[in-house]
This record gives structure tokens, C-alpha cells and sequence, in this order.
């Protein structure tokens, strides 16, 4: 074992280039880090010392302080359980169902309203704050649920709390998954949404819970577990995996919040994995096409990148990347099909330089697993003895 502790930081939606494949998913010319910076004048400088900006166009960086280079996808699908899944060394051969085009088929919504024996509302790709604020009142007038899809493959059950308590809106949720575990409406999450508030003014609390799919095979947070590691979740990965290989849960209800988290976690002493998702890129502001807002999240990152590295051991690695592309510039408002970024810094490394582009998202779940000594995912091949 080279290093003791490995945070990963997922920059959801952070990808850097279309992917070799990307016209087969109408994303040719995609490139969200790259079309932000054409766009809006990025200081980045912590993150530009790491090589950040070289991922673009993997132009050589002499005085970088840590490796640099760009994964490319291999999963089929562009959503976020593939990208996580690939990164963790699980192979998915089938994409799960996107229904953000035209919403839900009407067979899928008889059903939903047959188990929970409520009227379903709704059902169009949108914004949650949107929707619940639009149709919230005729929810609280009818005990209707609110179901939309919020790109990706997902289904969002949303329901006011005082209408529908919290525990029989996750009832509702488990049911629908039962349900959409059909191939025919097999989506990655259905996601409870719980809001508050009154007519024009309702919100969201931080009661969402995501109901995901088992992994198909073992991932590395399960081989590390069973190795007696600690596998540390802050974000939505753990509801990503469905809990799977998890030893400890932590939420965050935004990129700040999960930093912050993530820095508490690294005073603890451990050893193993700490994996935390940045998912405000592609919520916030990905999906919204709002490209000055991304911009300032990727410099309000940067403000905590001294933080975060000063909290570094000297056995720790720290790694950036990303699960797929959410390009602010494109036209709809669909991840798009791109390469990612990978940032690896550690204070013992002494050789920081620009490595060979990566063939799959999950040599770097093959590198965690071989540094911890445990058995290899089924994918991926790891690159640890590149790290001098």
C-alpha cells in the first residue's frame, strides 16, 4: 500500500472533449471546461498549477505540480450511474432509460397511479423548483403526486410534507422503483423530493433520498470494504451505489457544503477511500445552460483547493475528475457525451508531469484498487507505478 488515504472528488458533469463516440449522441464538438473558458475570462490559478486547464487540449504544462491527463467513457450512456460505475470498475453494457425527451409513457404512469393509488401530475423534463412551484398548490388541492424527469435518467416523485409525510413519499418512491425495474422503464434513480413552504413560495428540503439499482457486478468501494478499508461517501454516491460497499454516509446538500464535509474527513485518521461528489456543476448550472454560473463555481472550487491540499499527509493522494459532460454551450439540456479530467496530486510525488490519455474512466478505480492490495475490478487497468 503506497497511500494510506485517497480522496477522490467527482466535478460532476466537469468533462473536458467530446469522446471518440460522441456523435453517435448528437455531442459532436462538445466540450464544457473548454467552452467555458471560451467564454468567460476563468481565474483558476490553484487549479491551473495542477494542470487543470492543460486537460483541454493536453498541451504539455513543464512546471505543473501535479499529473495530468484525460479518461475517456467506455460505458455505454452518458447519465450519472454509467460515469460513477466506470470509474468504480463496473461494466454496464446496457444504458438505462432517458425518458427527458418526451416524458413518461402513459402505460408507467397507470401504474404508479395503481400502487399509490394517487393521481400523477406533471411528467415533463424540468427543474424540481420549477415544477413544485408551478403545481404545487393543485398538489396540496388533490393529493396528487408530482412526477417530472430532471435530464439523465431519472424520476422525480415530489410531494409536500404536509400533505404526504416524508416516510409514505419514500414508500411511493420504493414502489416506482419496483416498477421501473422492468427493461422497458429500467431509469437509473427515482429520486423523493420532499418541499415545503406555501403557494409561490415552496422549496425543497434536504429529505431527498435516491432510490438507485444494485450495481451489476462488484465495484472497488466493495472490494475495498471487504478488505476491511474505510469507504467514506460524502454527496450522492452512496445513493448511487444503492449503499453498496459503503462504511460511512455522509450528505451534502451543495458543492460547499461537501467541501467542507470532505475537509472535516480529512482530520480523521483512516484508511482507504473518501469519495465525494461536487454535484452543483450539473445540476445548478450544466442542465440550466448557465455558463457564467458554472464559471464561478469552478473558481469558488479553486478559492478551497489551497485548503484542501494543505490537509494533504504525506501518504494521502488526492485525485479530481469527472463522470461525463454537461456543456453550458450546447443547445437542450442533456449531459453530453465527453472525456474527463484527471488531476492527481500527492506531496510525495516528485515527478508531476502530463500522462498518456487513458483508454477507460476506470483505470482509475483499477489504480485505487491496486494500491490498496485488493483483487482487481473487472475493468480497467491500473496506472499506480506511472505515480513517482
Amino acid at each position: 500500500m503506497r497511500f494510506k488515504r485517497i480522496f477522490l472528488v467527482v466535478l460532476d458533469s466537469l468533462g473536458v472533449g467530446e469522446a471518440v463516440d460522441a456523435n453517435d449522441y448528437g455531442d459532436q464538438g462538445a466540450n464544457t471546461l473548454g467552452h467555458i473558458k471560451e467564454n468567460y475570462d476563468l481565474f483558476i490559478p490553484n487549479l491551473q498549477k495542477l494542470g487543470f486547464l492543460n486537460t483541454i487540449n493536453m498541451d504539455e504544462n513543464l512546471e505543473v505540480d501535479a499529473y495530468y491527463t484525460i479518461a475517456r467513457p467506455t460505458n455505454p450512456g452518458k447519465d450519472t450511474l454509467t460515469g460513477h460505475y466506470e470509474l468504480m470498475g463496473v461494466q454496464n453494457l446496457v444504458p438505462f432509460k432517458n425518458f427527458s425527451e418526451n416524458g413518461f409513457p402513459r402505460e408507467l404512469l397507470d401504474k404508479i397511479e395503481t400502487v399509490t393509488r394517487r393521481r400523477v401530475i406533471g411528467n415533463r423534463n424540468c427543474n424540481g423548483v420549477d415544477i413544485i412551484n408551478e403545481l404545487g398548490k393543485r398538489h396540496i388541492d388533490f393529493g396528487a403526486l408530482i412526477v417530472y424527469t430532471s435530464n439523465g435518467s431519472n424520476l422525480c416523485v415530489a410531494a409536500h410534507e404536509d400533505i404526504i409525510p416524508v416516510a409514505k413519499l419514500y414508500e411511493y418512491a420504493e414502489m416506482i422503483r419496483k416498477i421501473t425495474m422492468s427493461e422497458e422503464f429500467k431509469v437509473g434513480r427515482v429520486i423523493a423530493r420532499v418541499f415545503t413552504g406555501k403557494d409561490g413560495n415552496f422549496k425543497f428540503t434536504n429529505e431527498r433520498r435516491d432510490f438507485a439499482v444494485k450495481p451489476p457486478t462488484k465495484s472497488v468501494l466493495n472490494l475495498l470494504s471487504e478488505n476491511h478499508n474505510a469507504v467514506i461517501s460524502i454527496g450522492k454516491v452512496s445513493d448511487i451505489f444503492d449503499e453498496e460497499g459503503i462504511t460511512k454516509k455522509i450528505k451534502a446538500k451543495n458543492n460547499q457544503e461537501a467541501i467542507n464535509k470532505l475537509t472535516d474527513i480529512m482530520n480523521k485518521n483512516f484508511t482507504g477511500l473518501c469519495v465525494a461528489n461536487l454535484n452543483d456543476f450539473d445540476s445548478e448550472y450544466g442542465h440550466k445552460r448557465d455558463l457564467e454560473g458554472y464559471a464561478r463555481a469552478i473558481e469558488e472550487l479553486d478559492v478551497e483547493m489551497p485548503m484542501i491540499i494543505n490537509k494533504l499527509d504525506t501518504e494521502d493522494l488526492l485525485i479530481l475528475t469527472a463522470d461525463h459532460g454537461c456543456d453550458p454551450t450546447f443547445p437542450g439540456t442533456f449531459h453530453t457525451r465527453e472525456n474527463v479530467p484527471l488531476i492527481i496530486f500527492g506531496r510525495n510525488l516528485k515527478e508531476p508531469k502530463r500522462l498518456e490519455i487513458l483508454e477507460s474512466m476506470a483505470d482509475i478505480g483499477a489504480t485505487i484498487a491496486d494500491n490498496f492490495d485488493v483483487s482487481k475490478p473487472p475493468i480497467g487497468t491500473s496506472f499506480l507505478e506511472k505515480l513517482k
